[in-house]
C-alpha cells in the first residue's frame, strides 16, 4: 500500500465509515502494459452510471479521520459538498499527520507552513518533475489559498491528512481473479446459477479491513509495474522471499500480468481524502481462467497486509474504500455470480 520496494520495485521505474459508489465506471480500455502483446478487451461496453456522482463523499466525509481518535471533520451537509455552492460558515479542520510533516521522500513540502509557498513552486495539473499532478477527472481548480481543491467537493478537512501529495495521490489496484472450483476441478455455481469468482484480498494493517492488494504509484513508475510490485509484496510477501523463491513465482506472475483489463480509472471516495489531497486509482483485472497459473501459488501476507486469502466475490462483501464497485464490475464482465 504505501510500501517501498523489494524485488518487484526494481523492475523499472496505505472502518471508520461506510461508503458509497465510485464517481463513474470507466469506458472500455486496453491496459497500458510493458509488453507489446495486446491486452484483453471488454466483451461489451460498460455503461457510465451517473447516479454514482450523487453519492460521492460519504467515506470522504466520515466524522473521525482515519488513523486518529480525536481529529474530527467539520460537518458538511450533502447540499454544501460542491464548491460551487456558497457556504459562508465553512470552517474545515486543519490536519496533516506527523508522519507526513516529517518529510519522507513520498511527501510534498508543507505548503501551510508560513513562507513555504514563496519558496516552493509546484506545477499543478501537469507532470512536475517525475511526479504526476494530473487528475483523471480533468483539471482541478486552485483555491484562493493557492492550494488544489478536491474536484468532488468539500470534505470538512483542510491539509493533507495522512496523504503525501497535495492534489491527486495516484494508486493502482490489481484485481486478481479465478473461478471457485470443487474437488473435481469443476466450477462452482452460486445461488443465481452463475459461476462463482474468487479474488485475492488482503487485510490492511491500519484498520483491519479487507481490500485489494494495491498501493501508491512511485514517481516515474509505470502502472503495471506498481501492480506487480504491490501484488508480490502484499499477497505473496516477496520482501521476505529468497532469490530462488522469487524466481519460482516470477514466471507465473509475469504470465498473469501479461494481459489485463482496465476496470476503472478515476477519483476514489476514500476516508483519507481532504479538501486539498485525494486518492485516484487505476484498477485492472488479471484473470487466471484455467486456474493453473498464479492460482496454484501459495498466498502469504506481507508488507502492509496482515492477512491474505482467495475470497468469494459477492455483493455481501464489506470491503475497503470503493473496492466493492470495482469487484461488481469484474463480476459483470465475467458474467459471474453476484
Amino acid at each position: 500500500m504505501d510500501s517501498m520496494h523489494g524485488y518487484f520495485g526494481d523492475l523499472y521505474l496505505k472502518k471508520h465509515c461506510m461508503g458509497s459508489r465510485v464517481a463513474r465506471i470507466a469506458k472500455p480500455a486496453i491496459a497500458k502494459m510493458t509488453t507489446e502483446t495486446e491486452c484483453a478487451k471488454f466483451p461489451e461496453p460498460i455503461q457510465k452510471v451517473n447516479s454514482f456522482l450523487e453519492k460521492l463523499h460519504v467515506k470522504a466525509r466520515c466524522e473521525v479521520y482515519p488513523r486518529t481518535t480525536d481529529v474530527k471533520r467539520f460537518k458538511v451537509k450533502d447540499e454544501y459538498v460542491k464548491w460551487q455552492v456558497d457556504c459562508p460558515d465553512y470552517n474545515p479542520t486543519v490536519y496533516t499527520s506527523e508522519g507526513v510533516l516529517k518529510g519522507p521522500v513520498w511527501a510534498d513540502p508543507d505548503l501551510l507552513e508560513e513562507g513555504v509557498q514563496k519558496e516552493v513552486k509546484i506545477s499543478w495539473n501537469s507532470i512536475d518533475g517525475k511526479v504526476s499532478r494530473k487528475s483523471f477527472m480533468g483539471d482541478y481548480k486552485i483555491g484562493d489559498d493557492n492550494l488544489p481543491r478536491n474536484p468532488s467537493g468539500r470534505t470538512g478537512l483542510k491539509g493533507r491528512g495522512c496523504l503525501g501529495r497535495w492534489g491527486p495521490n495516484h494508486a493502482a489496484d490489481p484485481i486478481v481473479t479465478r473461478w471457485l472450483r470443487d474437488e473435481k476441478e469443476e466450477k462452482v455455481k452460486g445461488g443465481d446459477g452463475r459461476n462463482v469468482l474468487q479474488f485475492v484480498a488482503v487485510q490492511r494493517r491500519d484498520n483491519k479491513q479487507w481490500a485489494l492488494p494495491g498501493g501508491m504509484v512511485d514517481p516515474g513508475e509505470v502502472i503495471t509495474q506498481t501492480l506487480k510490485r504491490e501484488f508480490g509484496e502484499e499477497a505473496m510477501n516477496s520482501l521476505e522471499m529468497s532469490e530462488e523463491e522469487k524466481r519460482n513465482i516470477e514466471v507465473a506472475i509475469d504470465d498473469l500480468f501479461h494481459k489485463g483489463v482496465e476496470i476503472y480509472k478515476g477519483y476514489v471516495d476514500d476516508p483519507r481524502n481532504t479538501d486539498n489531497s485525494w486518492m485516484e486509482t487505476v484498477a485492472l483485472n488479471f484473470h487466471d481462467e484455467s486456474g493453473k497459473g498464479v492460482s496454484k501459488i501459495q498466498l502469504n501476507a506481507g508488507d502492509d497486509a496482515i492477512g491474505v486469502q482467495w475470497m468469494d466475490l459477492t455483493s455481501k462483501l464489506e470491503i475497503y474504500a470503493s473496492h466493492i464497485d470495482f469487484l461488481q464490475e469484474v463480476a459483470r464482465m465475467h458474467n459471474a455470480s453476484w
